[in-house]
């Protein structure tokens, strides 16, 4: 079985096309899984190329969400003991 996925992986595969609503679609064997839930997809020339889409940074991720609308509570200042390393 191995031997069948790497030569699969070097030569391609033959998949069927299909529409879903207006957009054409393809479904993609296991044996070329992406790894996510997003990709990146561009063309070179007449190759269609998809690719895994980077991780979303953690500081891009925190841009998305929106504003929080409360107070916080007020917290004591406390004594500060000193710390021997």
């Amino acid at each position: 079985m191995l031997w069948h996925m790497s030569e699969s992986l070097l030569r391609g595969r033959h998949v069927k096309l299909f529409k879903n609503g207006r957009n054409q679609a393809v479904r993609i064997p296991r044996e070329f899984e992406l790894p996510g839930e997003d990709a990146i997809m561009r063309k070179d020339g007449e190759r269609l190329i998809i690719e895994p889409a980077p991780p979303t940074s953690l500081l891009a991720r925190l841009a998305t969400l929106a504003p929080l609308d409360e107070d916080f509570p007020s917290i004591a200042e406390l004594p500060v003991d000193p710390v021997d390393f």
